[in-house]
């Protein structure tokens, strides 16, 4: 039994990157009219367009999502917004699911992707973290996206989990960010990716149900990056294990 499993989880990954690349080449231009619009303008219509060709392909791949807690995104206002991270999965589904325009922190060497680089380009804030300038212009950066009133999206674990906790320890980045900007964070657990696509698997993909849920907004007023980092840290980990 456990073959066959195996066998069509890696037929159903192979049609997962087939109908990946079919469905981005379908939605490729009119996401790039996003580049003749206005900053801000330009990103929603982005994350728009992005949303309904998630929402298709992750119909196609029997892996869809549901997402709850966005009632605690305040219209008008724009959040840190941080996700643990178990699977590659989980890069296409974070971003175009949080409301409203925003861009993701992101590995610029995926930029230099032929065609899927100005896509990848749009939705990100790029940065080498090898690279000591790179990185310091990316906060420089993720700061005017914040200026802009967007969200800024951020995995704090830095890669993927593969330990067997429900969390690996989170970086300080997003949290000295959001002292320095005085913007609230609002955590966000996404569940199934990890059974969908388990990182110990290689070419490995098995339909399962998605669940992203948004947390409560956390004030980043009046206390300490650490102190802020172990607050969301805390968060997320009790309700992984609750759900």
């Amino acid at each position: 039994m456990k073959v066959f499993k195996n066998i069509f989880a890696r037929i159903w990954c192979l049609w997962g990157l087939v109908s990946f690349v079919g469905t981005f080449l379908l939605i490729f231009l009119p996401s790039m009219l996003s580049y003749l619009m206005n900053e801000v303008k330009g990103q929603r219509y982005f994350i728009f367009v992005s949303r309904c060709w998630m929402r298709v392909w992750l119909f196609l791949i029997g892996c869809p999502v549901r997402v709850t807690g966005k009632k605690n995104f305040i219209p008008g206002q724009n959040y840190i917004v941080v996700f643990n991270h178990n699977a590659l999965l989980d890069v296409p589904l974070s971003s175009p699911f949080v409301p409203g325009a925003n861009k993701t922190i992101a590995k610029a060497s995926f930029a230099k992707v032929p065609v899927f680089g100005w896509f990848y380009k749009k939705g990100s804030v790029l940065v080498d973290r090898r690279n000591e300038k790179s990185r310091s212009k990316s906060l420089d950066a993720m700061k005017s996206v914040l200026a802009l009133g967007m969200h800024m999206c951020i995995y704090p674990e830095g890669t993927r989990n593969r330990t067997s906790e429900p969390l690996k320890k989170f970086y300080d980045g997003a949290f000295i960010l959001a002292i320095n900007t005085q913007k609230e964070i609002i955590p966000c657990v996404i569940t199934g990716t990890k059974k969908a696509m388990p990182i110990n698997k290689s070419f490995y993909l098995l339909p399962t149900r998605l669940n992203m849920h948004f947390l409560p907004a956390v004030s980043s007023q009046h206390i300490n990056a650490t102190t802020l980092n172990q607050k969301v840290f805390s968060m997320m980990t009790a309700y992984y294990n609750e759900n």
